[in-house]
């Protein structure tokens, strides 16, 4: 019985993760694990949160969940149920800069956690948070170098796959507009070598 659960739950996650959609983007150059993207404008959801990366993954993530769920007023006044999309992201809250920044620096406490808002809405129509610190914004267009990779998303491997990332980024002579941001595509009850992890780095156009 348990060989057939576990067999059906393998078989379901990825049909789950293929299910959400994300953000559209074309891509320019594809070299395995690496890529240059340039994705379309988009809404997200926003908080500012405090903490280690994980903590503040973890709040954030509530946060914006109570609002995608219902905590939110639409058009006619009432509260709407949003869709899920992936992936998550998460970034330190700094200033964007132009030199090497490592991702998992020790005295980093303050973290900026997105989604990405369903295509089919705009800033008009889509339904306005009632807790104060989601914050919704529109995101122009812009350029991305990105690193994909699965498993766990430990600090030692992020700080590794930043590291590779960055290498190429060099060797393509590709200048860095932004911090790195962590995007995690899965729920957390995908096994881990079944987890889409992502660094993307803003770059100039």
């Amino acid at each position: 019985m348990l060989k057939r659960l576990l067999t059906l739950t393998l078989c379901i996650i990825p049909i789950l993760s293929m299910a959400i959609e994300e953000p559209k983007y074309v891509s320019s150059e594809l070299a395995p694990p690496f890529e240059i993207r340039q994705y379309e404008s988009m809404l997200i959801a926003e908080v500012m949160v405090e903490g280690t990366r994980d903590e503040a993954s973890n709040k954030g993530f509530r946060l914006i969940a109570d609002f995608i769920f219902g905590n939110n007023e639409g058009v006619q006044k009432e509260s709407q149920k949003i869709a899920m999309t992936a992936p998550v992201t998460v970034e330190p809250r700094k200033i964007a800069m132009t030199a090497p920044v490592t991702v998992d620096q020790s005295d980093e406490k303050n973290w900026r956690v997105q989604f990405v808002m369903p295509k089919e809405y705009s800033m008009e129509t889509l339904p306005k948070p009632k807790n104060s610190l989601v914050k919704i914004k529109e995101i122009p267009s812009k350029r991305y170098a990105v690193i994909v990779f699965s498993g766990l998303n430990n600090p030692e491997k992020i700080e590794n796959n930043t590291k590779q990332l960055r290498a190429w980024m060099s060797d393509k002579q590709l200048n860095a507009i932004g911090t790195p941001q962590l995007a995690r595509y899965n729920p957390p009850w995908t096994l881990p070598p079944w987890r889409r992890n992502e660094i993307l780095i803003e770059i100039a156009p």
